[in-house]
């Protein structure tokens, strides 16, 4: 009896969900959209009264189609990572820091239980289904974690359950966090639905300070700022600056300026985005780019005196009420390449760098980078815009012995004192010196290495001596010429000073001759 009993109930469940479906459907189809909202929100008010648990959603992003990721959202995903990984049944793996870690995080429909203060707290994914204003996407589709709680506990949750979980969520995300190299994408490859502005691959540069073939001293006191900078937020607030630094890098090429940069990144875990000005096409989009970035992160712009006329534009602004009278011999052609150029400006560069619109966003470093210091506009590279200039140039002996360490586990060799004598007669870049260091096969040892690097220097040393030389002898040529053309035009003068006199000469004669002739035509006539 009770197996048909069982059977009956089940197919009673069975008929009803199957009603319940059917009507929902019709409802669905053929009841108003309007009518529908009206009878979801009293339903949901009527529910209110009777349900004793609260619900506070985190979606992914707003209802624009292309609305950037919730930063909450983020940071509540990177917060149930650690819960997800050991309470949820279906959960996403993505690469973490280093990409040498997965890190773990709860799929769709998934539920876990989280405990605060004695607490229980659950969390819940689901995906959430919204029209748009797209013809191409009608429909989006959007996670969002709901948060559920019983409402006596209502100030506990929503005044410091959940300050905890962004702060602790955040602290998760340092740790887990790959950086990333960015890059701005050319402007005529922006398509209307993208996202973001940059595109970015993962940041694994080596490079550190103590790798770095540079004066211990110097390096110490950079490394000093940078950390004393990072710990700033407070010091910046209370003297009402933005949290941010300049560092103006300049030497000649092959001296470190590039390394130095993925040095500070790794020192302060800094993501890096790499700004090229000359695939940006205005103004606007410069401060498009700057708001694009995220805090804990160096701008950098290297070999800036390349990118832009940072220095002729004062004096072409000056000279445009001249040049009016000549537009019209322009070809059209030229115009309009000229329209389609780059029209960053030095304003829009000096408002990015310390304008209002510096302000968005903090613990940031802006990093420039020339080979040629006096090609920049003085108003560029001021104090308070690059607050830190650093001048990285040959390579000394100090800084000889950091790399010979590196690279060789030296600390000390009797060929050192040669070393040092030739890098006092010659100069030689630290990228030269870890070449010459570099082993080229497994039978390279520490001597030959130095013997290397002597030989360079050596060779080094005839160049330079060689280039003086002709620098000299081009100098003597160019004052023997200047004389010779002294000479000409001293002779060239007494030529036609002595022309010139004849020349008097000649018509003091005739003027003589023509007299004598008056003379003697009014004595005939007389």
């Amino acid at each position: 009896m009770l197996p048909n009993t069982m059977t009956e109930m089940w197919a009673t469940v069975g008929s009803t969900m199957a009603s319940i479906m059917f009507v929902w459907t019709i409802l669905q189809q053929y009841c108003p959209y309007n009518l529908r909202q009206f009878f979801d929100k009293y339903t949901s008010i009527i529910t209110g009264y009777f349900n004793p648990y609260i619900q506070i959603s985190f979606p992914e992003g707003s209802d624009d189609f292309w609305s950037k990721r919730s930063k909450a959202y983020a940071t509540v995903e990177t917060y149930l990572s650690s819960k997800a990984s050991e309470k949820a049944n279906r959960l996403k793996a993505e690469l973490g820091k280093d990409s040498s870690k997965l890190v773990l995080s709860m799929d769709v429909h998934q539920r876990v239980t989280d405990e605060f203060r004695g607490v229980k707290i659950w969390w819940a994914s689901k995906i959430v289904v919204k029209s748009t204003r797209s013809l191409y996407f009608p429909e989006q589709e959007k996670m969002s974690y709901n948060l559920t709680f019983h409402k006596k506990y209502r100030h506990m949750i929503t005044e410091s359950y959940l300050e905890h979980v962004m702060k602790e969520g955040k602290q998760i995300g340092v740790r887990n966090r790959q950086r990333k190299l960015y890059t701005n994408c050319p402007t005529e490859k922006w398509p209307s639905h993208r996202r973001s502005l940059w595109s970015s691959v993962v940041f694994e540069h080596p490079a550190t300070f103590e790798t770095m073939g540079m004066d211990p001293e110097k390096k110490q006191e950079i490394v000093d700022d940078l950390l004393n900078f990072s710990k700033s937020k407070d010091f910046y607030a209370r003297i009402g600056k933005a949290w941010k630094r300049g560092y103006l890098l300049y030497g000649p090429p092959g001296t470190g300026k590039s390394t130095m940069i993925a040095a500070m990144a790794n020192l302060l875990d800094y993501d890096v985005y790499d700004l090229e000005l000359t695939a940006v096409k205005d103004n606007t989009e410069l401060r498009k780019l700057l708001i694009e970035t995220t805090s804990k992160s160096i701008i950098v712009i290297e070999d800036i005196d390349c990118s832009l006329d940072l220095t002729g534009q004062r004096t072409k602004k000056k000279k445009k009420s001249s040049e009016d009278d000549d537009q019209s011999a322009i070809p059209i052609k030229d115009v309009e390449e000229e329209e389609k150029s780059n029209k960053v400006t030095l304003s829009g560069l000096l408002n990015f760098v310390d304008g209002l619109w510096s302000a968005c966003g903090g613990e940031r470093l802006i990093v420039f980078t020339t080979n040629y210091l006096e090609r920049l506009d003085p108003a560029l590279i001021r104090r308070g815009r690059m607050d830190k200039h650093i001048e990285l140039s040959y390579c000394s002996f100090e800084a000889f012995k950091v790399l010979a360490k590196k690279y060789l586990d030296l600390e000390i060799h009797q060929k050192f004192d040669t070393i040092q004598r030739l890098m006092g007669l010659t100069k030689i870049t630290p990228a030269d010196v870890a070449e010459n260091l570099m082993p080229k096969s497994s039978s390279d040892d520490a001597d030959k290495c130095l013997s290397n690097l002597i030989q360079a220097l050596e060779q080094a040393k005839e160049e330079a001596a060689k280039k003086k030389a002709e620098e000299e002898e081009a100098a003597k040529k160019k004052d023997e010429d200047l004389k010779v053309k002294e000479e000409e035009a001293a002779k060239k003068k007494a030529e036609e000073e002595e022309a010139a006199k004849k020349k008097d000469e000649d018509l003091k004669v005739k003027e003589e001759e023509a007299a004598k002739k008056k003379d003697e035509d009014s004595k005939v006539r007389e």
